[in-house]
């Protein structure tokens, strides 16, 4: 079986990079084998978990660029290509990004985000599920579109949201499901990209 090469972005702890990279080690049937882990921040945690899994690791700091989104994903881009990835999930990747780089890894890309889309795109979900009324929360993985989180939905687990519930409890209770999900979403993902190369 061919394993896809996969980078994980992140722009923090990275405990979604983890969960992936965990899953990949223990499993050699996993369809992915994680070649790089990309941030945005030079001091993110993740970088040094990465290393100590025996991960490529590498910074490419965006501040360098000023406002230029392109020229910093230029940068990440051939960084990319450079170790033959074929197929990007984000984790906790704080950056948006820009129609050029969606375009050259449209159909490779996956996103997870803390929201049982399409309800809650963006940022603050856990409050704003909360402040709705829900009676639950979760989680979606999706491929990447031009839209943020707007992208066709892979795989959603749900948690419940509890009376008394604030967006940190939410967030803690919601993460263990997020740890599960990506890996298996990221499955699903890698067997739709290995289906469409071998048809061409």
């Amino acid at each position: 079986m061919t394993r896809l090469k996969l980078a994980i972005l992140i722009s923090g702890r990275g405990s979604n990079m983890e969960a992936l990279l965990k899953a990949a080690a223990s499993d050699p049937e996993f369809p992915a084998e994680p070649v790089l882990v990309l941030s945005n921040k030079p001091d993110a945690h993740g970088l040094k978990i990465a290393e100590a899994m025996g991960v490529a690791a590498v910074a490419i700091d965006h501040r360098t660029f000023g406002k230029d989104r392109e020229a910093f994903e230029f940068h990440v881009d051939a960084t990319l290509r450079g170790s033959g990835v074929e197929v990007i999930a984000l984790a906790g990747f704080m950056r948006v990004l820009t129609p050029w780089f969606v375009k050259r890894w449209e159909g490779r890309m996956i996103n997870i985000h803390p929201s049982l889309l399409p309800k809650y795109k963006g940022l603050d979900t856990h409050q704003r599920a909360i402040d709705a009324g829900d009676t639950e929360a979760g989680c979606s993985v999706h491929w990447v579109s031009a839209g943020v989180d707007e992208g066709e939905i892979i795989a959603q687990a749900s948690v419940p949201i509890l009376p008394g519930d604030t967006s940190d409890a939410l967030a803690a209770r919601t993460l263990p499901a997020e740890h599960k999900l990506y890996p298996e979403a990221l499955k699903i993902a890698c067997k739709t990209i290995t289906e469409k190369l071998a048809h061409g």
